[in-house]
């Protein structure tokens, strides 16, 4: 497998942790998406979307992180990803989905360089755009750990695809200087997953392509 991905890239971030928990080896392929390589029709004709992570398996080309997760625990079911039972995995849909569809896409590079290149934001008022919708979707996400499926991780006691969304979230909060108080169970939930070595060796000081 060839993953095509950057190493600040959230989505990219879910993809590396799933693939650790899971002990898959694979060939990590830099694509950066300050420079534009996104862009590049080398990279487009492979991802109509021009977007990363996408996963390269066999010579058929998986887009979107959550896909790619649930593909992986599919093909490779243990360590699992997903709950046994229906309403486990719907919970844990929920959870990522907090992330994935309600904080990250507003929020992200396109986003944010939207709103300074083309609309003229300044650099304060997008970083209090980003604290603003992060915080906020945050807050939803502790109030829906407060359930009693929440344990050490975001459900039960191993991590799940909800954990694989979170932990990038966080990382990227805390580049932008997100205000994280309050938010016990949810820092403690990350705490744990990064007391594990698969979550250390996913994070993006650990991709050959980091940068300072």
């Amino acid at each position: 497998m060839k993953l095509f991905n950057y190493f600040r890239s959230s989505a990219s971030f879910r993809v590396r942790i799933a693939l650790q928990l899971k002990g898959l080896p694979y060939e990590y392929v830099p694509v950066h998406l300050v420079k534009g390589e996104q862009c590049a029709p080398a990279y487009t004709s492979l991802v109509g979307d021009a977007l990363v992570p996408m996963l390269d398996v066999d010579g058929s080309h998986l887009t979107q992180s959550m896909a790619i997760i649930e593909y992986l625990d599919e093909t490779h079911p243990q360590p699992a990803l997903m709950p046994a039972d229906a309403l486990g995995r719907a919970r844990v849909r929920a959870l990522a989905q907090t992330v994935a569809c309600e904080i990250h896409p507003i929020n992200n590079l396109r986003v944010l360089k939207y709103l300074s290149r083309d609309l003229g934001v300044d650099e304060d008022a997008k970083n209090t755009w980003y604290r603003h919708w992060v915080r906020l979707g945050l807050e939803a996400f502790e109030r829906q750990l407060q359930q009693p499926a929440t344990g050490r991780f975001c459900h039960g006691d191993t991590p799940t695809l909800a954990d694989c969304c979170l932990v990038p979230q966080i990382f990227n909060g805390q580049r932008f200087k997100v205000n994280f108080e309050g938010l016990d169970r949810t820092m403690a939930v990350f705490e744990a997953c990064m007391a594990l070595e698969a979550f250390q060796r996913a994070q993006p000081s650990q991709c050959p392509d980091a940068e300072t």
